[in-house]
């Protein structure tokens, strides 16, 4: 059964996972335990428990925020008129050998899902992420995302 768990160095074989993207591996190499420690990110790791050491797929989470001119203009009549709190899905990979098993999807929602039970301890309106090409912008316009207005590769899913 597939879990997500909190990335930590001592059970989970980050140098194992290649996802293609150089940079994504580096990150989760090198750079995710110390970004986790100073409170940056948070990486969130997705295991099977029947190997739950190896890393099929990962995402980060931090805070962050959108000018409220960037969403469309009916959500801009609900909300303040300066910055607007959120989250920021800063990336998100799946190890070559689990391409094709719709683990993109499952981080998604498992994302969502932990933005949404924050979201009773801190205020956030939406989740953002940036895409890095036009074929992961179409991916994350399918859940439902929404391009901002003055950066169109920056997404959002309102939280409401």
């Amino acid at each position: 059964m597939l879990e997500e768990q909190v990335f930590d160095t001592r059970r989970h074989e980050r140098e194992a996972f290649h996802c293609g993207v150089p940079a994504l591996d580096d990150y989760l190499h090198k750079f995710a335990a110390q970004q986790t420690a100073k409170g940056i990110s948070t990486v969130f790791v997705l295991v099977d428990d029947a190997a739950p050491s190896k890393i099929l797929a990962f995402y980060t989470l931090s805070a962050a925020q959108v000018d409220a001119q960037q969403l469309t203009a009916m959500e801009r009549k609900k909300l303040p008129r300066y910055p607007v709190p959120c989250f920021r899905m800063g990336r998100l990979a799946r190890d070559i050998e689990s391409r094709g098993l719709g683990l993109g999807e499952v981080l998604i929602g498992c994302a969502v899902d932990r933005c949404l039970h924050a979201r009773n301890l801190v205020g956030a309106y939406a989740l953002l992420v940036d895409a890095k090409d036009e074929k992961s912008k179409a991916f994350y316009e399918r859940y439902g995302f929404i391009p901002c207005a003055d950066a169109p590769m920056t997404l959002y899913l309102p939280l409401g």
